[in-house]
């Protein structure tokens, strides 16, 4: 049985394995010069930088994927452990707050800005438990695709108060502000509002505490090119510079992909991982006949879209973290506007990764390096990108410069940036969308793009646009999901 998997992201790597230690003849397809999708690699004259996504939670989803040809994943790539997680920094009153360690730790962390929400954290971490219990070990690898495995969850659903913003959910139990914000904002790392996505997003913060964080060393990449000998090691084919550009149907089954207008590879099933809005309208737009699916490609509600700078500097800064959340002086207001699609915000929140704290690889010695992601609204928004970005490019450096990377403007070097029009040409995002649709709960399992189309019977779906989500963790769970639907193979007679 020949599989073929387009896009070579996490959840699409994730899938080629899970299909071959199935028994199918896979072959990946990237339109990219390498693998990864948003998690590619740029080198600059001896600073390198991870493009996308650098938190590691969950290690054990890339665990399985090597024991599932009784491999070790330590053999492969390293993952280092982070303490603390993060550092958060309110810029207003320039308050910091480290997230991480034990619970000791972060309780011992919040008696300096509330000792009353010490108790009232302990009862925020058992609830996550309870949603976690309920969202990932149980439904995250399940599929969703029949509504009748939707109406089954209603009751538990309802009893952890699903229909709650992540936002509800904190405020519930945190009292101070500055400690809301702080632990609200793990929708941010899958594309969504806080204020507007469902309160399972919450178990993120439990899938936090129960395994930590990691880094992998030699960056998001090394764990690209581990993935990349393990296929190879199995027998798994992998074309880049390859882009689908149509596909061959009859009926309601794929026959074949078209690869750069030019060659026709036919097989039994084919699993999508990319933009399902861009499969749906641009690739096959047949499917629109189906009244689900129209409403899902017409109606959908985008996540946000990301600007990210990149950047070294001449000089280090050994009192940054590893990973930094530079809290702006607006919180919720700030997020609705973004979230609105209107216009670019004069302010800002940041997420700035400093990969030398744990790997001095990434920058030349007495070097750093950084990137700096901001949310911002997709392409939905009238913001002209050639203009707007030289300008947010310097408020973000002046805002660094006074604050968390002193003489930054005097250090700066190798500088350059992605807008949402670059995720929208390199990755074939709709609206340059950071994580395809928002986790909003009428978008999230049976809402949600099904990971088995809900038009054609061999096409599959994994990544951030179908359940469970994007991140790490959702993309290769997404996987998982692929491999209970795909058939098996059928042994060739001798």
């Amino acid at each position: 049985m020949r599989t073929i998997v387009i896009g070579g992201g996490f959840g699409g790597i994730a899938s080629a394995l899970r299909a071959r230690a199935k028994g199918h003849e896979v072959t990946l397809i990237e339109k990219n010069d390498q693998l990864g999708g948003r998690a590619q690699v740029f080198e600059r004259d001896g600073f390198k930088f991870d493009a996308g996504p650098t938190v590691i939670t969950a290690p054990f989803l890339f665990d399985e994927l090597f024991s599932l040809f009784g491999k070790n994943r330590a053999d492969y790539v390293e993952f280092i452990p982070l303490n603390p997680w993060y550092q958060f920094y309110f810029s207003d009153d320039k308050t910091r707050f480290n997230y991480g360690g034990t619970v000791e730790d972060t309780l011992a962390e919040i008696a300096k800005i509330e000792p009353a929400d010490q108790l009232n954290y302990q009862r925020l971490i058992a609830h996550s438990k309870k949603i976690y219990q309920v969202g990932f070990e149980q439904l995250a690898d399940q599929p969703f695709h029949k509504i009748t495995t939707m109406v089954k969850q209603i009751p538990q659903l309802a009893r952890l108060r699903s229909d709650r913003s992540v936002w509800g959910m904190v405020s519930r139990y945190l009292k101070n502000d500055k400690l809301r914000q702080a632990f609200s904002i793990q929708p941010l790392l899958v594309g969504g509002n806080p204020f507007s996505t469902t309160s399972i997003y919450g178990l993120i913060h439990y899938l936090e505490r129960e395994y930590g964080i990691f880094f992998a060393k030699g960056g998001t990449g090394a764990i690209v090119q581990a993935l990349q000998k393990l296929m190879q090691e199995q027998g798994i084919e992998v074309m880049t510079n390859a882009r689908v550009t149509s596909f061959g149907t009859t009926g309601r089954t794929i026959n074949y992909a078209e690869i750069n207008e030019t060659e026709q590879l036919p097989a039994d099933n084919f699993v999508f991982n990319g933009d399902p809005l861009y499969l749906y309208s641009q690739l096959l737009p047949q499917s629109r006949s189906k009244p689900a699916l129209r409403l899902k490609v017409e109606k959908s509600k985008r996540s946000m879209g990301l600007y990210v700078l990149f950047f070294g500097t001449t000089v280090q800064y050994p009192d940054v973290e590893h990973h930094t959340i530079w809290l702006g002086k607006r919180y919720k207001e700030l997020l609705n506007e973004i979230f609105a699609e209107k216009q670019l915000p004069d302010d800002f929140s940041l997420y700035l990764h400093r990969p030398t704290a744990s790997d001095s690889s990434f920058a030349p010695a007495g070097c750093d390096s950084f990137y700096v992601l901001a949310p911002v609204p997709n392409l939905r928004a009238s913001i002209d990108w050639d203009t707007e970005e030289p300008k947010l490019r310097q408020k973000i450096i002046d805002a660094l410069d006074e604050t968390l990377l002193p003489n930054l403007k005097n250090s700066i070097t190798q500088v350059f940036s992605m807008t949402p029009e670059d995720f929208k040409a390199d990755y074939l995002s709709v609206d340059g969308a950071g994580f395809s649709i928002a986790p909003k709960f009428t978008q999230s399992a049976w809402f949600r793009f099904h990971n088995q189309s809900e038009y054609f019977g061999n096409l599959f779906l994994s990544g951030a646009g179908t359940h469970p989500g994007a991140g790490m963790p959702g993309v290769l769970s997404s996987a998982k999901v692929v491999e209970k639907l795909l058939p098996e193979a059928v042994p060739e007679a001798s």
